[in-house]
């Protein structure tokens, strides 16, 4: 299959992932933080040992597909590590390679991808009307939509929270 990036082409939320070197990550714990992205403030935050994950949630109203995906601490960095697309009122989704997942990102239809590494510095996600993401850190869920508002943005960052 044609690799492309892994970018989400949906109107409900934007999704930009930045891969952002700030130098070598540290092994132990990474402090994420959830921001408002017009006013700066905190949302949430918290320090995650390596190994926690986070996961993230939405609706793809292109195909109208419910989006999980699982991303884990890991010295300073999320790795996203698992992404599905599941119909809602449809069978479980078909395993796929990962190297599957960036082309299946762009052209729809239910999947599931185990086993990606990609790193993550920086997310920044703007707020649709339909797609209600949400995020899973530990036991909180941060509801995008209640948070921001509609149109609104919200940047996550992680560093390693050894260097703080």
């Amino acid at each position: 299959m044609r690799q492309s990036s892994l970018f989400h082409p949906f109107s409900l939320i934007f999704f930009l992932g930045l891969s952002l070197p700030f130098g070598p990550a540290q092994a132990g714990s990474t402090r994420l933080e959830l921001a408002e992205v017009e006013t700066g403030r905190e949302i949430f935050a918290a320090i995650l040992e390596d190994g926690e994950q986070v996961v993230l949630s939405w609706k793809n109203s292109l195909f109208d597909l419910a989006v999980t995906e699982i991303f884990q601490a890991q010295g300073g960095v999320l790795i996203l590590t698992q992404v599905t697309y599941a119909d809602p009122q449809g069978a479980a989704p078909p395993d796929v390679p990962s190297g599957d997942a960036a082309e299946l990102y762009q052209t729809g239809g239910p999947f599931s991808a185990k086993g990606l590494a990609k790193p993550f510095q920086k997310l920044v996600f703007r707020v649709g009307e339909i797609g209600e993401p949400k995020m899973k850190i530990r036991n909180r869920i941060v509801e995008f939509k209640k948070e921001v508002g509609f149109g609104g943005g919200i940047v996550l960052t992680v560093r390693s929270a050894d260097s703080l």
